[in-house]
């Protein structure tokens, strides 16, 4: 049996496992339920509807939507849309597993999408997200993000 997170002897490990991720993000030291799903959310997004939604609403909607840094790395390749309409579908399934919905839960720019070196997504949590998160006792959050020329997909799964 592993030694639970509270001991003095996994601190340094803890310390070590925190630092790899974004500020925002909260790992808690729950010692109950370890290891349990807690939360499960699943999107898709149509990208030409996401496209449509672009030209309807323009920057002003974008920057409703998205933080600053996830628009500049959109706009950077040269297809911006499924990557916009998968950070969408992440945001989407962040509050389906959260199980209040956007508002209750915080809005559109306190669950941002970020990306590792390695290029893998991982969310950071703002405002009312991350403490509605950390109230909840979410571990880790697992993110999987997808994307075609048509349809773009995001699950996210909260564990203890």
């Amino acid at each position: 049996m592993t030694a639970p997170l509270w001991r003095a002897s996994n601190v340094k490990r803890l310390a070590a496992i925190e630092n790899c991720f974004p500020a925002g993000v909260i790992l808690s030291r729950s010692p109950y339920i370890r290891g349990m799903i807690i939360g499960t959310g699943f999107d898709l997004v149509t990208v030409d509807r996401f496209a449509r939604f672009m030209v309807r609403r323009g920057e002003l909607g974008l920057a409703r939507l998205f933080t600053p840094d996830e628009i500049a790395y959109c706009l950077a390749h040269a297809n911006p849309t499924p990557f916009l309409a998968v950070r969408f579908a992440a945001k989407e399934a962040f509050y389906k597993a959260v199980g209040t919905g956007i508002g209750v839960a915080g809005g559109w720019k306190d669950v941002e999408v970020v990306r590792l070196a390695s290029g893998r997504p991982l969310l950071m949590l703002h405002g009312k997200a991350a403490g509605l998160v950390h109230d909840m006792q979410v571990r880790t959050i697992h993110l999987s993000l997808t994307h075609t020329a048509e349809t773009a997909g995001a699950f996210v799964v909260f564990e203890a």
